[in-house]
């Protein structure tokens, strides 16, 4: 058997993919985003809100004109609808060593209080076809349900039909258990999650034998992550300006760089950042960066290390968002 613990990011999970562009999509002012409805259960509150998404494009990434080449398009970010709210999915950014792993990207859903089910149901759809174009993929099996969600005293527990439970070798497995698991504890009232397919509590879970026979959590699956990786803001979605940036990294010294470019591959602002702790263990950061952009438009936010030997740049890790201009 194995643990949840065991994957280490040799595995190869998904094939690699070159590192996403800053390409698709339209620029245009940002627009009035009205603040997200909710009205969760009391037992699952919602965590700080997320930026809104980016506006909407092509199913085909490749059908839009760069956000360079299109300069009179008015598109805007689409607002969070009255009585809608922002919810993550948690899916898989493909990408070279050190950048691949887990990615948020937001889903706008009707205000309910079941916000836990509405997540998870948003998992098992799966990523659109423009993310899909952007190497963002999962490891659910297709046919995966739903059956139920109940919480209790900050554990989580996930009932999921047997297609869950069926196919793929032992990252995959993983990767699809921490898929769930990220996606159930977004809400800081869910501390861990406990699987169940079709009613059954398992303690050990699938051919590959993972165990299970505790209620898991976030640190069961750090494995996943990249060396550097960005929570906030998710794919996509707007960046605000100042940007406001957050996660967690494991890189020596625990220092790493930080750079916004523009829809032309232009770098707005590049600068050192620093985790709490680093080399061998994973800090956190929360930093906020100002840019300057002269009208909204999709660009890249870039996490990167830069080598010990020469500074050339590894782990890089982009995350397609919205920029604007400072309001």
């Amino acid at each position: 058997m194995i643990r949840s613990r065991s994957l280490s990011l040799a595995a190869a999970v998904l094939a690699a993919v070159t590192i996403v562009a800053a390409c698709g999509g339209s620029s245009g002012p940002l627009g009035s985003v009205p603040p997200a409805s909710h009205a969760p259960d009391p037992s699952v509150a919602l965590g700080s809100p997320d930026a809104t998404p980016g506006p909407s494009e092509p199913a085909n990434p490749s059908d839009g004109p760069s956000a360079s080449s299109d300069p009179g398009s008015s598109a805007a970010p689409t607002a969070t609808p009255s009585g809608t709210t922002l919810v993550r999915a948690y899916f898989w950014l493909g990408g070279g060593p050190g950048s691949e792993g887990l990615v948020a990207v937001l889903r706008s859903i009707p205000s309910t209080k079941g916000v836990a089910t509405a997540a998870v149901n948003a998992l098992l759809e799966g990523p659109t076809d423009a993310e899909s174009g952007r190497s963002i993929t999962s490891a659910v099996p297709d046919g995966s349900q739903l059956l139920g969600v109940t919480i209790d005293s900050g554990v989580a527990t996930v009932d999921l039909s047997a297609e869950f439970e069926s196919g793929g070798g032992s990252a995959s497995v993983l990767t699809r258990l921490g898929q769930v698991v990220y996606t159930l504890t977004q809400f800081p009232t869910i501390k861990s999650v406990t699987f169940q397919i079709e009613g059954v509590t398992k303690t050990t879970f699938s051919s590959e034998g993972v165990v299970l026979d505790k209620p898991v959590t976030r640190a069961d699956y750090v494995d996943l992550l990249p060396a550097i990786w960005v929570d906030r803001p998710a794919f996509n979605a707007a960046i605000g300006n100042p940007a406001h940036i957050t996660g967690n990294a494991d890189v020596f010294e625990a220092t790493f760089r930080i750079a916004i470019l523009d829809g032309a591959g232009n770098v707005l602002v590049d600068q050192q950042a620093m985790a709490s702790c680093g080399t061998g263990c994973r800090g956190t950061f929360d930093v906020t960066i100002p840019y300057t952009v002269a009208k909204a438009q999709y660009g890249i936010l870039r996490v990167y290390d830069p080598s010990e030997k020469d500074g050339t740049p590894e782990s890089i890790r982009d995350y397609r968002v919205w920029l604007t201009p400072k309001s």
